[in-house]
């Protein structure tokens, strides 16, 4: 008979969903617990919204356990210590395990990381290597420490960037990678008779990719390339979004831009032939779809034609970058 490992799952978002299937479906692995962030008010009603992996298992019957911070969860670990866990799998979890939690599996808790560390520690790896303007990047699975992301890698496998590629279409690909790689490992594990191979990660090539913050969106065009201020652009779309203020204090979100060769003073819009351009440090960067606050997005073309005196109502609001 196969031996069933006893697993216990750590993930929050979409992005976990995938790599949690993977466990669902292994005819090797039991799934002992699904451990998740609490529901949380969505939407314009503000009703309670389950995290998507807690939505899946619900739909497939599994045993799940919501908390904001699990450490802390004194006889939930007390029951967790008393299943002879063999190992946890984390992805996109939100929370830090302690030393406790950590000390519980038997072989060890196991993170899918979407860089290829000891690049991009930290929360953002997938914007972070947008934002660089990285022709790869990849996904590292690594037994955890107490150190952030600092632990040994036991998978890692190369992904390249398309040079026009967003975050959202990134993460798609690597949410897909990571799903990948977990059934790898696992099968590894499991035809090795547990002889796992550990790497240790150069300390001296770390890098950090801390959390994005709304307002990190703000494009300078002042101190920025159109390169540079495009793939802000990759990195934040959707979210946080890129924007620049006109106008006073006239919030112009950017929906879509392609860098641009025209040089152009910097900070000075160039409207040619129903285009809008705007000058960077160098080159220039052309606003192919801009939205107002509270406006629908519209083309540059429909943008253009909204202003009465067409270049001379348009104005770089200079003051976020005193």
């Amino acid at each position: 008979m196969t031996k069933k490992y006893k697993v216990v799952f750590f993930g929050t978002p979409d992005f976990s969903v995938s790599s949690l299937k993977v466990l669902a479906d292994h005819n090797s692995i039991e799934m002992v617990n699904i451990i998740s962030m609490p529901d949380r008010p969505a939407g314009r009603g503000k009703k309670l919204q389950s995290p998507a992996v807690i939505s899946f298992a619900k739909e497939n019957q599994l045993p799940f356990f919501q908390t904001s911070n699990i450490n802390k969860e004194v006889e939930f670990l007390d029951s967790l210590e008393a299943q002879d866990i063999d190992f946890f799998v984390v992805i996109a979890f939100a929370q830090f395990l302690g030393k406790r939690l950590l000390n519980i599996p038997r072989l060890g808790a196991f993170n899918i990381h979407t860089s290829l560390l000891p690049k991009y520690r930290g929360a953002a790896p997938i914007q972070y290597a947008l934002l660089n303007g990285d022709e790869y990047t990849g996904v590292s699975i690594q037994k955890m420490v107490k150190k952030m992301d600092a632990g040994d890698i036991v998978y890692e496998h190369k992904v390249p960037i398309d040079s026009d590629e967003t975050c959202d279409l990134l993460f798609k690909k690597l949410e897909k990678e990571a799903a990948h790689g977990l059934e790898t490992f696992i099968n590894n594990l499991i035809s090795s008779n547990e002889e796992i191979s550990y790497k240790k990660q150069d300390e001296e090539n770390v890098s950090f990719a801390p959390t994005i913050d709304k307002k990190d969106g703000l494009i300078d065009p002042f101190h920025f390339s159109s390169d540079q201020i495009y793939n802000r652009f990759r990195a934040y779309y959707p979210w946080p979004g890129t924007f620049l203020f006109i106008n006073e204090n006239t919030r112009l979100k950017i929906k879509k831009l392609i860098p641009s060769d025209k040089e152009i003073a910097p900070g000075t819009f160039l409207i040619d032939s129903s285009n809008l351009y705007l000058g960077t440090k160098s080159g220039s960067i052309q606003l192919l779809e801009v939205q107002l606050d509270g406006k629908k997005a519209v083309s540059d073309k429909d943008f253009i034609n909204t202003l009465k005196s067409k270049q001379s109502d348009l104005i770089l609001d200079r003051s976020p970058y005193a």
